[in-house]
């Protein structure tokens, strides 16, 4: 599975690690929904593929906020992403936030829920979380810990 966000903060520019944010919940959700078995922190990133997942974004640029991302940004990282998707097959693409599923799929229109969406990159299905910045304010937390126990859930489907 691939986990895609938006673009770095400038803490995980800082750091070198994704979702290093001092109030980013991602790591928190990943154990809380048993996605992992261990608690994981920013530096962790790279064990991800230890359970078989892997971890990129759609614009490589770092900002304070995605307000300042160029309309041409988000094509390029598309199609850049895309490429990747279509050469590496993971089976589940998980769109960490709305926006980054707006992203990919530009042409879509009316409410995205969290969760398995029709849309399909090759053979690589679609599931989309809650944004776990602690700027969100769209999902509660328990939302958030839902949304991604769906996921793990989904992914214990496939392994059947």
């Amino acid at each position: 599975m691939l986990f895609v966000g938006i673009n770095p903060g400038v803490r995980s520019s800082l750091t070198g690690h994704h979702f290093a944010g001092f109030s980013n919940r991602f790591w928190k959700l990943l154990h809380e929904s048993s996605l992992v078995p261990e608690r994981l922190g920013y530096a962790d990133d790279v064990r991800l593929p230890e359970w078989g997942y892997g971890i990129t974004n759609i614009v490589p640029r770092p900002t304070p906020g995605i307000d300042t991302l160029r309309p041409h940004e988000y094509v390029e990282g598309r199609l850049r992403l895309r490429r990747k998707i279509l050469r590496y097959r993971p089976q589940v693409v998980a769109a960490v936030g709305v926006t980054v599923f707006r992203a990919l799929f530009p042409e879509r229109r009316g409410p995205v829920d969290p969760g398995l969406q029709p849309e399909r990159i090759g053979a690589s299905t679609l599931f989309v979380l809650p944004n776990p910045s602690g700027r969100n304010a769209n999902f509660s937390y328990a939302e958030m810990v839902a949304a991604y126990r769906s996921l793990a859930r989904h992914l214990s489907s496939l392994e059947v």
